[in-house]
């Protein structure tokens, strides 16, 4: 990847598919990007479902792409007619489509010249001027074209495309994250506290997880950030809050 730049690098995902708004289909694809995401220096700032319905991608794509640094769409680049989110691309950003002799022979590198009907012709088609990401399973590229991300929805294709498209991003600086163990402590208890401290430090996001465990509630307080200094800061006031709260119980 690039050199690490000083201003935030922000994303968003759409995932595109009546399947995954009617529960057939669970996603599995927003948890892995946001990882990846995470790890590369890049922000995850919003995460959108739609159907297969043109006026909605249509309308996604333009919010979205104008919102952020990238826009990742999942979904929605196979055969079917239903497949219809390189076309929805192409129309957001006003360019044409048509089949891409880079992208059918890419194909034929998995399928018989005979083999390769209408159908599986429409995978190869591509909004003009965009560049093809390589899908070393199925051979069907995705593309990404100005800061769009147009990728396959199964997991395993889609992660390969992420490797593939990786190289080319810009990224930030990464974003550190710690956990404090708050233990049996309530968050109502120190709720008011955190809230002092996450105010005293706006460039660390502060959050509260509570969970279930057999032994009971645990809390775990999750401090995130990108300088060293001010995360340091953060956690030693939200450590020094708990154990005052923890010696007032005993």
């Amino acid at each position: 990847m690039s050199d690490a730049s000083p201003a935030p690098v922000t994303a968003a995902i759409l995932v595109i598919g009546d399947e995954i708004l009617s529960g057939r289909t669970k996603d599995k694809n927003i948890g892995y990007i946001a990882e990846y995401l995470t790890n590369s220096g890049i922000d995850l700032r919003e995460v959108r479902v739609v159907p297969d319905v043109a006026e909605e991608i249509v309308a996604a794509v333009n919010a979205l792409r104008g919102r952020y640094t990238y826009l990742f769409t999942t979904g929605g680049i196979g055969p079917t007619h239903d497949d219809i989110t390189a076309d929805c691309v192409a129309q957001a950003v006003g360019v044409g489509i048509d089949v891409d002799p880079r992208a059918k022979a890419m194909l034929l590198e998995r399928i018989k010249p005979e083999d390769l009907n209408e159908a599986r012709l429409r995978m190869a088609r591509i909004p003009f001027g965009a560049e093809l990401i390589e899908n070393p399973i199925s051979k069907a590229p995705g593309f990404m074209i100005e800061n769009v991300i147009v990728m396959a929805g199964v997991p395993s294709i889609m992660q390969a495309m992420m490797d593939s498209v990786a190289p080319r991003l810009k990224t930030g600086a990464r974003v550190t994250a710690e956990t404090i163990e708050a233990g049996n402590l309530p968050e109502g208890g120190y709720a008011e506290g955190l809230a002092v401290i996450a105010k005293a430090h706006p460039g660390v996001s502060i959050g509260s997880y509570p969970s279930m465990t057999p032994a009971g509630f645990r809390n775990q307080i999750v401090v995130r950030g990108r300088e060293p200094e001010a995360l340091a800061a953060a956690r030693t006031e939200i450590e020094a809050l708990l154990a005052r709260l923890q010696a007032e119980r005993t």
